[in-house]
C-alpha cells in the first residue's frame, strides 16, 4: 500500500508543481487529513461502501470551500478509484518530496533537560550549513536519556547520550567477563 500512496503523490506533486501551487496544496492536504483523522463521522462518510461516488465527491465539494481546483480534482480522483483511506499515507509521501524540492532537512534533538533556544538554534544552524539545507528543527526533552543528546537529522541518528554509552558498557563488560581469561582461572579455582 505504501507505493499506491506514493504513487498518488508524486502525481499530486506533480501537479501542484507545475501550477507553482506547491504550499497551497501541501497545506490544504494537511489541513484535509488533520481534519479526517479528527472527526469520526468523517472518516466513515468517504471509507463508506455505503455512499455513492457522486455523494462522496458533494461532500467534498461541501467540506473543502476555496480550495485549490488541483486539490478537488485530487480528491475526486481518490473517491473513483476508492483511494481515499490512503490519504494519511499519500500525504505523508508528498511531505517527502517537499522538503526534498524545498531543501528541508527534519531535524530533533533529544535531551534529559530542556536547552536553552540559543543552543538549539546554534545546533540547527551549523547542520544547516554543513548539508547546505534549510533544518526544521524540533526539540524533544526524555528523560530516560539521562544526559547527552540523541540528535536525529533526517533518517541519520547520532546517540551521544549516556544512556547509551552505559548500555555499550554493560555489553563489554558482559562480554568481557565470558571470554576472559581471568574469568576462566576464578572458575577452575574454585573447583
Amino acid at each position: 500500500m505504501a507505493q499506491v500512496a506514493q504513487v498518488y503523490a508524486r502525481a499530486l506533486f506533480e501537479a501542484a508543481s507545475e501550477g507553482d501551487i506547491l504550499d497551497t496544496v501541501k497545506e490544504q492536504l494537511a489541513q484535509f487529513d488533520d481534519a479526517l483523522k479528527a472527526n469520526w463521522e468523517f472518516q466513515l462518510y468517504f471509507f463508506s461502501p455505503n455512499f455513492s461516488t457522486a455523494e462522496k465527491k458533494e461532500g467534498v465539494r461541501r467540506a473543502v470551500v476555496d480550495a485549490d481546483p488541483t486539490f478537488v480534482n485530487f480528491l475526486d480522483a481518490l473517491i473513483e478509484r476508492h483511494r481515499m483511506p490512503e490519504l494519511s499515507r499519500i500525504r505523508t509521501s508528498f511531505d517527502q518530496l517537499w522538503d526534498t524540492e524545498m531543501k528541508v532537512l527534519p531535524v530533533e534533538i533529544t535531551t534529559a533537560v530542556p536547552l536553552d533556544e540559543a543552543t538549539v538554534a546554534s545546533i540547527g544552524e551549523r547542520i544547516g550549513r554543513e548539508t547546505g539545507n534549510r533544518v526544521q528543527l524540533t526539540s524533544v526533552v526524555d528523560p530516560d536519556v539521562v544526559g547527552g543528546m540523541v540528535l536525529r537529522v533526517g533518517n541519520l541518528i547520532l546517540d551521544a547520550s549516556i544512556k547509551s554509552r552505559l548500555n555499550q558498557l554493560r555489553t563489554q563488560v558482559s562480554k568481557a567477563r565470558i571470554g576472559s581469561p581471568l574469568a576462566s582461572s576464578v572458575k577452575e579455582q574454585s573447583q
